[in-house]
């Protein structure tokens, strides 16, 4: 359950009072109220030197919603309300920080806990003086910030503002309109030394521009976008397929969702980001393009947190006969992703201690789609991904 003590290690969630958030934390509250209830927990039963113990972590961050997090739980009807009344009960003492946040990225989420920031610049301000008092109240040795907010429209990448540093950083000078919300909160933990991991389907720290701030500063990067449910399956189920030479004629992919994230991608703009980071990997893994690779994403408020994830997949074998398969993934959403958004961060701890800076390849096996150095192709095969990491870890049971 982790390896030797790696001293205490703060978490600050971007969208703390959302559902991942929420659940992550109340599961390790829960651990450290005696409840040893490590399931779940991908890294738990590995020894590693210097990652940090679950029970050695602190939490803090900001949201648009003030409300204490025991509240905002319960609203989200992941967890029962006996977890939360039980071990988990100390969620009803902490508030989120005011967030950063602006409607143009973001239109089906917003909220009245806002920072009210006179531009670009203030607002990094802000969310560093957050973070620098986070690490000085809680005592910790370090700090990682974790982007759980909702999916942002996608930016015109071809922008001069993302392509260097000095040039983002004049965006910030003057309140360039292309940099969003998640981009402000990746330079402004990285600029003060904070490792960030991009969980969301949101440019943020992907940019070249912030890629090399990063690596200037030794800072650990890792995203984006969770890899949960369905895309894991297929970076599962498509080495296989590839291994006895079956032939994908077609991948047809359904989701639907009824939580905050799934209404965020309610909206066209927001939804596009999340088809961006989910229709990559089958094209790399397969090593030719599939036709007909088909992805749809539907928000249904009567599933809540409950996601239903659906595939068909059409493949010709021997003889060139056709064959199907079909995956019907009945699945919660945040509990899948609650724990990943724990172990990203723990291993970009761990990267800082090491003295490992710049995108960290190792958390492949944790995205959609993965950060990559030195400009080649991101590995999308989940076995290759798990070897990367455990072999970066120097891990053993």
């Amino acid at each position: 359950m982790s390896g030797q003590q790696g001293g205490r290690l703060g978490v600050a969630f971007v969208g703390m009072g959302g559902a991942v958030a929420t659940t992550a934390i109340a599961g390790l509250e829960l651990i450290k109220s005696g409840a040893n209830k490590f399931e779940g927990l991908p890294l738990a039963d590995l020894v590693v030197p210097d990652l940090v113990d679950y029970r050695d972590i602190v939490f803090g961050g900001w949201d648009v919603n003030g409300d204490d997090l025991g509240s905002a739980a319960e609203t989200h009807g992941v967890l029962p309300k006996a977890i939360i009344d039980d071990g988990a009960a100390s969620l009803r003492g902490i508030r989120p920080w005011k967030a950063v946040a602006s409607d143009k990225f973001c239109r089906n989420i917003d909220g009245a806990h806002k920072i009210a920031a006179a531009g670009h610049r203030d607002a990094v301000e802000r969310i560093a003086d957050d973070l620098k008092r986070f690490r000085e109240d809680s005592g910790v040795s370090d700090v990682v910030v974790i982007n759980l907010a909702s999916t942002e429209r996608w930016p015109d990448l071809s922008a001069e503002t993302f392509k260097t540093l000095d040039a983002f950083e004049q965006g910030l000078d003057r309140d360039d309109e292309s940099i969003g919300p998640a981009m402000l909160y990746a330079y402004a933990a990285v600029a003060n030394g904070f490792g960030y991991g991009n969980f969301t389907p949101s440019v943020a720290a992907d940019i070249p521009a912030i890629v090399e701030l990063a690596n200037n500063l030794g800072v650990p990067l890792a995203g984006k976008d969770g890899k949960t449910g369905q895309t894991m399956m297929k970076t599962v189920i498509a080495p296989a397929l590839k291994a006895r030479a079956l032939h994908v004629d077609g991948w047809f992919s359904t989701n639907i969702l009824g939580n905050r994230d799934g209404l965020a991608l309610d909206d066209p703009a927001s939804l596009q980001s999340k088809l961006n980071t989910k229709g990559s990997v089958l094209d790399q893994i397969l090593g030719y393009k599939v036709e007909d690779h088909i992805v749809d994403i539907r928000y249904y408020r009567p599933r809540g947190d409950d996601k239903e994830a659906w595939d068909n997949i059409d493949v010709t074998g021997f003889l060139g006969q056709r064959m199907q398969i079909k995956v019907n993934f009945l699945c919660k959403d945040s509990i899948l992703a609650a724990p990943l958004a724990i172990e990203i961060a723990r291993v970009l701890g761990l990267a800082h201690k090491r003295g490992d800076g710049g995108v960290q390849e190792q958390l492949s096996i944790f995205f959609k789609a993965p950060m990559v150095a030195n400009g080649h192709g991101p590995e999308h095969a989940f076995h290759t991904q798990e070897k990367m990491l455990l072999d970066w870890l120097g891990a053993r049971n």
